[in-house]
């Protein structure tokens, strides 16, 4: 699929993905894709941020490649890494046969052939389908040198292999950098990059996304769901659910056959939306039973 030219495009193109975005994320995303920048999303975890980067890939017919972040993450184990098991054997192979000329010996082994590609190097690979998108995910688990690597790679998109020489992207991939904001990301990196804050939707978009991604669940099921997930966010939670446990919880609920909430089917089914016993063991009781009740007189007419 060519390029969207206009937001209205993108929005569409990501509906058909089962992504309901409104118009400042599609805004961002139209710019992104029209500019060649790399786009960083910021959020709560479960608000969409890596679904947008999925959608993506899938409504473009490009390939995507993923770099899940952690602590402790370096440049080696994001762009390549020497077989070395192989290398071995092939050491060994040509002491056996005695005669070996080293110097081809050492060319042979620091060749593609024993190259093993990380997400960086394979995103800066040509491909006939067009370039990949990039997906770096949950950047603020790593440190800071790592983020002072990543800013240089993404100024150039290229990478420098000691033993091979650079590696240039013959077509930018798209980026998109995700964070849950469990540190500050470095300012530098983010001037590289188009910004957006992905927020909690408010009742109409999460029932819309609701109904794209879960689409058997009836309505008046739905609206339950949705206006007490609502609710439970302004609680005062260690973790407020976000939209990936709204889909989930709606799931789970047409699993069981469940027409209706009640507070029963709340308490035993709380592990779908909450995922800390602290937060868990505020809803028991009649704290369940309040939510819902809220959330049914918000449903009534007015």
């Amino acid at each position: 699929m060519q390029t969207p030219t206009s937001i209205d495009a993108v929005q569409s193109m990501l509906s058909e993905q089962g992504y309901v975005c409104d118009r400042a994320l599609g805004t961002v995303v139209f710019l992104s894709l029209s500019l060649g920048r790399p786009l960083f999303l910021e959020g709560e975890a479960g608000v969409g941020k890596t679904e947008i980067a999925k959608a993506l890939a899938a409504a473009l017919g490009r390939r995507l490649i993923r770099l899940q972040c952690y602590e402790g993450l370096d440049a080696s184990s994001a762009v390549y890494e020497w077989n070395f098991p192989a290398q071995m054997v092939a050491i060994r192979t040509a002491e056996a046969a005695g005669g070996a000329d080293r110097k081809a010996l050492q060319t042979e082994l620091f060749s593609d052939e024993y190259l093993i590609e990380r997400p960086l190097l394979d995103a800066m690979r040509p491909d006939e389908n067009g370039a990949p998108v990039l997906l770096i995910d949950e950047l603020d688990r790593t440190d800071e040198p790592f983020e002072a690597f990543l800013l240089e790679a993404l100024s150039d998109f290229q990478v420098t292999i000691p033993e091979l020489g650079t590696i240039k992207a013959p077509e930018p991939p798209i980026v998109i950098l995700t964070s849950n904001r469990t540190r500050e990301v470095h300012d530098a990196l983010k001037r590289r990059c188009l910004y957006h804050w992905v927020d909690y939707p408010n009742f109409d978009r999460e029932m819309e996304i609701l109904q794209a991604r879960a689409p058997e669940a009836a309505d008046a099921l739905s609206q339950e769901v949705v206006a007490f997930v609502q609710r439970l966010r302004t609680e005062d939670l260690f973790k407020k659910p976000g939209v990936a446990e709204t889909i989930d919880w709606a799931k789970c609920l047409l699993a069981l056959d469940v027409i209706t909430l009640s507070p029963e089917v709340i308490a035993d089914t709380l592990g779908a939306i909450l995922k800390y016993q602290d937060d868990i063991q505020k809803l028991q009781g009649s704290e369940a039973k309040r939510l819902l009740d809220e959330a049914k007189a918000s449903l009534e007419p007015a």
